[in-house]
């Protein structure tokens, strides 16, 4: 009789855990920046800052977030897939004209910043009987997408024109640096422009519905910029903006603690352990010399799954609760680190690339200035295809 092969471990190399409790407690503090009145939308964009898009549309809806911006129309089938229709899906940023009936059909909503797209909108709108949702987005002084003014007066006519087909949900625009306050001037240049398009609107008989222009940094820093919605990404998963934006919100709050809660826990295991004599070199080249005889583990993650190269010989790990260093270069698919000062590690054990293991913590700032990466950089690097589960 013969004996069937026995089918391998469908494991990834690392995986990641989303705190439940972490998350409830972020949108809990950005509610306390906004008066009840003002809606909040998750920015999921960039599979939800690397934390999985369908996980974070899950924890959004178990908060009670009914409102979800990403930023193309395939992350917005993604989304739509999970809610089935249980929240407002908004795209930001690319969606092709030949999509758009589907985003009408199904009341997804989106930006618009050109004359084509709006046309094609008009067109879907009109053969499905149904009328576009559609943010029209101005330019203010980002100079990225968004109508100019001399733009406009078309712009407001065929809007005119099509009233059946269009349903004019917002005036939006994007501020150009808001974390950071040495550019004040240009950001109240902004608001001033986008505040004036905004009564030019009105003033032509199209008030939109809403009016939004904060992202994380804006609401924080700029609170005239919260209007009827905001844009809420990068604090809704534990970070600041920047190192700016924290430390001014913290000199304002007498016990100075910050409310921020990071999600993301990203381990591996040891794969294998290795004794590496002194005078040795350790991984590819020679940046590493074994100053002494060494122990190392290797770890099953490199840069092909965010561990980025940069981190060779500067990069932290948790093993034992306790830092181990990088030594040696990062290579594609692992790592080594130095476990000289650690007793009894073997193979299986577990190894925190981002997050706590006992009292210690690899921080994702922290990970990130050793690789010259901005947290937004950093997080949004990591594979969709490392497993993420959710946990309390």
């Amino acid at each position: 009789m013969s004996m069937i092969p026995h089918t391998p471990s469908v494991r990834h190399t690392s995986s990641i855990e989303l705190s439940r409790t972490a998350f409830q407690s972020n949108v809990a503090f950005v509610r306390t920046l906004l008066e009840p009145d003002v809606q909040l939308s998750a920015v999921l964009k960039g599979n939800a800052y690397g934390h999985g898009l369908e996980h974070m549309t899950q924890l959004c809806l178990e908060a009670g977030i009914t409102h979800i911006s990403v930023f193309s129309a395939h992350e917005a089938l993604r989304v739509w897939q999970k809610t089935k229709g249980e929240a407002t899906i908004l795209i930001m940023g690319l969606i092709e004209n030949e999509d758009l009936p589907w985003a009408i059909s199904q009341d997804i909503e989106f930006f618009v910043f050109e004359t084509d797209r709006l046309q094609a909108a008009i067109a879907a709108a009109r053969s499905l009987g149904k009328p576009a949702r559609i943010h029209l987005e101005v330019e203010t002084g980002m100079n990225r997408t968004g109508f100019d003014r001399d733009e406009l007066p078309a712009i407001l006519e065929l809007l005119k024109q099509h009233t059946p087909h269009l349903r004019l949900m917002s005036l939006c625009t994007h501020f150009a640096g808001a974390e950071e306050m040495a550019n004040s001037p240009r950001i109240g240049q902004q608001l001033e422009q986008y505040n004036a398009l905004y009564e030019e609107f009105c003033g032509a008989g199209l008030r939109p519905a809403m009016r939004h222009t904060a992202c994380s940094a804006a609401s924080l820093n700029y609170p005239e910029t919260r209007m009827e919605l905001v844009r809420i990404g990068i604090m809704l998963y534990g970070f600041w903006p920047n190192l700016e934006t924290r430390t001014l919100f913290l000199e304002k709050q007498p016990q100075q603690q910050d409310p921020l809660r990071r999600l993301i826990r990203w381990r591996s295991k040891v794969m294998s352990v290795k004794a590496v004599q002194e005078g040795e070199y350790i991984g590819y080249g020679t940046s590493c010399l074994a100053q002494t005889d060494m122990r190392i583990a290797t770890v099953p993650v490199g840069y092909a799954y965010g561990f980025a190269r940069s981190l060779s010989n500067v990069g932290r790990v948790l093993i034992q609760g306790q830092p181990a260093a990088v030594v040696g270069v990062v290579n594609m698919n692992l790592l080594m680190v130095d476990i000289s000062a650690l007793s009894g590690v073997q193979k299986g054990d577990e190894v925190v690339l981002i997050g706590r293991q006992g009292e210690e913590e690899i921080s994702v700032a922290s990970f990130s200035e050793m690789s010259h990466q901005l947290n937004y950089e950093m997080l949004t690097r990591l594979p969709g295809d490392i497993p993420r589960s959710i946990v309390d």
